[in-house]
């Protein structure tokens, strides 16, 4: 399983269309067995989605995030965790403990109430994909898994 997440100096970027850099973790049965930091090539909005989808990411943990990348990343197959901030190791370490706490309805919306990042009156589609999803095989929390997506990857059913 691969996860990405939002990166700049060691913490969560919070704006996912203006992240400059992903930080990929490579993980077998739950432990990180490498990390590699990328850089976007400015690629925008919506061909981050199908750059992470490429790097073979089955999940994506970043700061705010707008429906249309929301949406995006749905169709790529990657399960979004959003509105989490703080240091990026320690936010996948918690993702694989199954203690990440993320917030669906974190968007960066700014583009059209003037609001910085993540402002949180939105949720407009419900197409957060939380919840423990089998992803790579080993299914969390009793969920079993689903192996029915792109690159090994769980689509994100709601619980």
């Amino acid at each position: 399983m691969r996860i990405a997440v939002t990166y700049e100096n060691g913490e969560i970027f919070q704006h996912f269309g203006h992240t400059e850099q992903f930080k990929l973790y490579d993980v077998k049965e739950g432990t990180v067995i490498a990390e590699e930091i990328v850089a976007t090539a400015g690629s925008g909005h919506g061909a981050l989605a199908s750059f992470l989808k490429e790097k073979g990411v089955c999940r994506l943990i970043c700061g705010g995030i707008g429906g249309g990348a929301k949406d995006a990343l749905k169709e790529a197959g990657i399960e979004l965790y959003n509105g989490v901030s703080g240091n990026a190791d320690e936010a996948v370490k918690a993702l694989l403990a199954g203690t990440l706490v993320s917030d669906p309805n974190a968007e960066c919306d700014h583009h059209a109430h003037g609001e910085h990042h993540g402002h949180h009156d939105c949720g407009e589609h419900g197409h957060h994909e939380h919840g423990h999803h089998g992803c790579g095989g080993h299914g969390h929390h009793g969920h079993g898994h689903h192996g029915h997506g792109h690159h090994g990857c769980g689509h994100g059913q709601k619980d």
